[in-house]
Parts: structure tokens; sequence; C-alpha cells
């Protein structure tokens, strides 16, 4: 089992020269006075806190690469060679009608008022961070024409330039405009854009800007930043902005009006500074009257997202849901994936997906025994293909109706993105280039958007927005074959008895039985029959 050992890593930027290394630190087994570098402590030597963050911060995302001892991987799906769940009404099933593109992918999430999906797929936050926000119409637009919902993060009112306030209050705020602007005007009827609301956005009175100006239905509040345990950080390049951000409210790091740090930013030895989130505190009471608050103002539906926090927050997340009536409750497990958080504690810190989604089954199993109704789940944790999403649904069911996707939604807009520049430039790599110079040939799925957007308005598309669809359809085409094969035609036919262990540890940590021993009993009833 390789669980990754510190002092040397791509996203730090770093590596061991020795060959031989120290499991436990990191360290070379042989370090030599004279080292040129490059590991860890070599470079932290010199500079410091910067080692903290992957690199290079905002052109990046950078996901966990610690293995942990039980993942996804150790589930397989069975497949039944007679049977079909799930079919419409009065279909009976045989192989003209069950077939793999007649199953049903579509899903739906809500307490009272359902929001349709055409997927169960859903973006992850995409917030304050320089990726989120020059990538953010090629991943609004492709979520909207996928029929999916895009989660907006936090801080983007808080961490705008444009800004304006009065009495302390959002009065506008330009990027917050866009990207709901974007989404909307792509919007097929299916999804939604939601906003995530932090301390500062509370503070800033971010909820009732975008209730009054915008009209959003939907509301997310957020323990935690995602499968990490504080909040978000961006970095910023200039003195003045820094200064502008701790002026609003945030925690800047190093403090840019300490007079030894503005000195050491103009001889050029600190780089950029930090803009930080403060930590949430939670209690039960502050949390239903914040419900009834955001309820209040306006919002059909408030959602939460909770990271990879124990057991004791977990209960805290589901018991308290449902008695506020939440909308849905994604559970984000480690390791963390968006790059804007401390490099060991993505590694490190909170509860692997699998183990803390395997418990969220089992409190959601104890409140609907106790006749209590569960909230709507989804599960998030480094998912990105389309067994990910069997699995998920089918560990989590039926209380799981989507998976929240972090990095591998926003890479079929950044790649579609490039394409446009690449193509701009005359300069498209082979990989790409091999499969013509049009977009029209590039991309195989085009005139199945056109046909969603029309024939004008396909020429002004993003085509980060196409990447996303063809890599959406790509999941929801791979899913439906999956489906077929365990014979379930609509996901709410996905059951526990979908799934198989590989490992005896798997088997005690999800409960899903041990390969041989699931369906056992049934295939010696089969054996004993005259």
């Amino acid at each position: 089992m390789n669980l990754q050992r510190p002092n040397g890593s791509d996203v730090t930027q770093t590596g061991n020269r020795s060959k031989d290394v120290a499991p436990q630190s990191g360290l070379c087994s042989r370090c030599m006075d004279g080292c040129r570098g490059n590991c860890e402590v070599f470079k932290a030597t010199f500079r410091g806190r910067e080692l903290i963050y992957p690199g290079p911060f905002g052109d990046i995302t950078a996901g966990g690469d610690k293995d942990y001892p039980v993942d996804y991987s150790h589930l397989n799906i069975h497949g039944y060679a007679c049977g079909a769940k799930g079919l419409p009404k009065g279909v009976a099933g045989n192989p003209d009608t069950a077939t793999f593109p007649a199953v049903d992918t579509s899903t739906a999430y809500g307490w009272d008022i359902k929001v349709p999906m055409a997927m169960p797929i859903f973006t992850g936050a995409l917030g304050s961070t320089e990726i989120a926000r020059k990538n953010w119409e090629h991943f609004a637009a492709g979520a909207a024409v996928s029929g999916v919902t895009i989660v907006c993060g936090e801080n983007v009112c808080g961490i705008d330039p444009a800004l304006e306030l009065k009495n302390g209050k959002v009065a506008k705020a330009p990027d917050m405009d866009r990207r709901i602007e974007a989404y909307k005007k792509y919007w097929q009827g299916k999804g939604e854009i939601l906003i995530q609301m932090n301390v500062e956005d509370t503070r800033l009175g971010v909820a009732e800007y975008i209730i009054n100006k915008h009209k959003i239905d939907t509301i997310e509040l957020k323990w935690g930043q995602g499968a990490k345990c504080i909040g978000g950080e961006i970095k910023v390049g200039s003195l003045e902005r820094a200064l502008e951000l701790k002026k609003r409210g945030y925690i800047v790091t190093p403090d840019p009006t300490d007079p030894v740090n503005q000195k050491a930013f103009k001889e050029g030895a600190i780089k950029e500074f930090e803009r930080h989130s403060r930590l949430g505190f939670i209690d039960e009471e502050g949390f239903y009257a914040e419900v009834a608050r955001l309820r209040k103002l306006g919002f059909k539906r408030v959602t939460l997202k909770t990271g990879a926090y124990g057991l004791h927050e977990l209960a805290k997340a589901i018991k308290w849901s449902s008695k506020a009536k939440i909308d849905l409750l994604t559970i984000d497990g480690a390791p963390g994936g968006t790059g804007m958080s401390p490099w060991r504690m993505m590694q490190e810190w909170g509860m692997p997906a699998i183990y803390l989604h395997s418990a969220a089954y089992e409190f959601a199993t104890i409140l609907k025994k106790q006749k209590e109704r569960v909230p709507d789940l989804a599960f998030a944790g480094g998912f990105s293909t389309e067994d990910h999403l069997f699995k998920a649904i089918a560990l989590g069911a039926p209380f799981v109706k989507a998976v929240c996707m972090g990095r591998a939604l926003m890479i079929p807009g950044m790649v579609g993105k490039n394409i446009a520049q690449w193509m701009k430039n005359d300069d498209l790599p082979k990989s790409v280039g091999q499969f013509g110079s049009s977009v029209e040939e590039i991309f195989v799925c085009h005139e199945a958007v056109k046909k969603i957007v029309g024939a004008k308005e396909i020429k002004k598309l993003p085509l980060g927005a196409l990447g996303i669809y063809s890599y959406s359809d790509k999941l929801r085409v791979g899913l439906q074959q999956l489906m077929a094969g365990a014979r379930c035609f609509n996901l709410e036919s996905i059951t526990r008895n979908e799934l198989m262990s590989l490992t005896d540890e798997c088997s005690k940590v999800t409960k899903i039985p041990y390969l041989m021993e699931s369906y056992r009993a049934e295939a010696l009833e089969i054996l004993k029959k005259k």
C-alpha cells in the first residue's frame, strides 16, 4: 500500500535527490551537505510558507494522491443474465425493450420543489479561485447545455475588484452578475445555478443581493472548504489588492499593513499575499435559524455542503438537515482536489470518501427506521468516471440522488477553451489535430449541441461548453451501459445489492458483501433444487 511520502511532490514542484527515501519523513536516506536541491525542506529553507500550497497557484487544480487502504476501486458491479428493473410502467423486459439506450439517467433533488437534471452529476463549488474565474463562461455554458447544476462557490462577491458596498453590504457585484447570467443564457430547463455562502458572504449580504437582483432559487450553506477543514485561499500579487481585501474583512497573510511585510514585498522577497476565509462555527439552533432566515428572504431551496469531518459532524449534518428540511446534503470525502488548499491538509486530513459515504448510508438508514425523512444526498470525493457514478449511487441507495464532481468536470472546460486558442494560433497539438482542424470535425458532439442552442448561437458558444457536454455524454452512455448490465433501467432501481466487495476490509467498511459471499445463499438454493 503506497501512502505517498512527504517532502517531494509534483504539486509543490519538489523532488528527492536520493533514490532511497526514509518512509516516514520523506527525507533522503543520504542527505548531503552541499546538495543543490530540490526537496521540500530544501525549497522551504528560502521560500518558507509558499511550500504549503500547490503551485503554480491559480494556474492549476491539484488532487490529493494519497492511496488509502480502501477506496471505490475495491467495489465491483454485479451483472445479471435476466430481469429488468425500472422500465416504464407497462413495459415488459425483453431483448427489444431492455436495451442500454433505453436506460433513463435523469434524476432530481429537493425536499418539496424538485430540481430535475438530465444526469446524476453536478459541479463542485467553483468560487473565488482564478481557475474558476477565468474559465467560468465555459463551465457555466457547459453545465447549462448538459442539463446539470453548477455550484458557484464562496467569496465571489468579496474578492471582486469592482465590488461596491453600501453600509458594509453588497450593492454591486459585477463578477457574480456575470456568473449567473452566463449560466442562465444557455439554461435548458434542467439543473440550476446555486450560490454558496460562507461566513464572509453572510456578513457581506450576498444572500440578499442574489435573491433581490437575480431571483436565484437555491442557496447553499457550507461547513468547511469541501473536503478540507478550513476556508479556501487565494493569492494576490499586489500590495494594494491585499490591503483592499483586508479592509473588506478578510484574513490576509502575511499582514499587508505591517511595514516589515510591505518592505519585504517591495524588495521582492514576498511575492504574494494569501486571502483566507474564517472558520465557521455551527450550533443546532443557529443552523435552524439561518435556514429559516434564508427561506424568509425568498429562497425556494436551501442546501448544505459538508466536508470530510468525522462521524460526530456527519451525524449533525444528516440529523439537522432532516429537521431543517434541507433540500440537498452534499458529503465530500477526502482527499481534496481544488488546488486552493494546503497540500498536506489535502493529503492527511479528514475521512476518505468511501469511509465517510458508508457511514452516511448507515446514519441515513437509522433516521429512516426512526420514521424521519432523510434529505436527498449527494456524494463527492474524487469521482471522474461512469463506474464511479454507479458505485456512489448504489452505495448510498436509495438516498443518493447525484454525484458532485470537482476537477473532472473542470478539465473538459479548460481543454475546450485551450483548443479554441490553439486553433486561433494554428497550433493544434497532434492529440487534437488527428481528428481534424475545424470545430465540427474535432468535437463529436457539435451537431447535438447545435440542435440544443441553435445554428446561430452555436457559433458564439464557448468551446469549453462543448467539451463539458461531450464529457457528460460519455459519462451518460457509459452509465447507461453499466446500468443495463445490472438490469437497472432507471436510477431509482439501483440498490446496494448491485455491488460486491473485492476485499474483506472493503466489506468491513461498506457492509457490502465480499464477492464470494454475495448472492451465495441464492446460488446454493439453485443447486439444491431437484
